[in-house]
């Protein structure tokens, strides 16, 4: 019976993706944790909106984590995927360029053999910061419009706020509608 069942788990580790497998590093979780502070923000509409996007529970007070849990994933992906794309850029630079040249503008040691590595560490790290960039764009035009939502339901009373902007059988949604609407525009 153990035999049986520590072969399946053999075979069920075989047949799933390497990446599915794989944990965020604990670099990718403090990153993550900091944009989540900096999104959270520190007024009540900024909260309010952080918690309507990420809060899966009733109230919402796990929203912190599960902010954490998202973008640390997003992070060690979009680290992948940088790698992945600064992989393909280098053999074509290689290839245009030629072997000697590219290790001369590539290459810090001796003979210029780390050229290919130096070239797809300093490209995949330019667009993890492009890429970190978009994000924080991203997170304030979100806080904007969470203020702004804020401040246009406090004018217009909760009831008039809730009947233009919810969706949903009672209208809790509203807030969360309006600060993605604001967010996209």
């Amino acid at each position: 019976m153990k035999r049986a069942f520590t072969t399946g788990a053999v075979l069920a580790l075989l047949v799933l993706p390497a990446g599915a497998t794989a944990k965020p590093s604990d670099t990718d979780r403090t990153n993550a944790a900091k944009e989540c502070r900096a999104e959270r923000g520190s007024s009540d509409a900024t909260r309010e909106a952080f918690r309507v996007k990420y809060g899966t529970n009733k109230n919402g007070k796990n929203a912190f984590g599960k902010c954490v849990s998202r973008r640390a994933a997003d992070e060690e992906q979009e680290a992948g995927t940088a790698a992945k794309n600064a992989s393909k850029q280098c053999k074509s630079e290689r290839e245009m360029i030629g072997e000697e040249a590219f290790a001369a503008k590539y290459g810090t040691n001796k003979n210029g053999k780390n050229a290919f590595g130096k070239c797809v560490s300093s490209q995949a790290k330019a667009k993890k910061k492009k890429a970190d960039e978009d994000d924080a764009v991203e997170m304030e035009k979100r806080k904007s419009a969470a203020k702004e939502c804020a401040a246009e339901r406090k004018a217009s009373g909760s009831e008039a706020f809730a009947q233009k902007y919810g969706t949903n059988a009672n209208k809790r949604n509203a807030f969360g509608k309006c600060v993605s609407q604001g967010a996209k525009a």
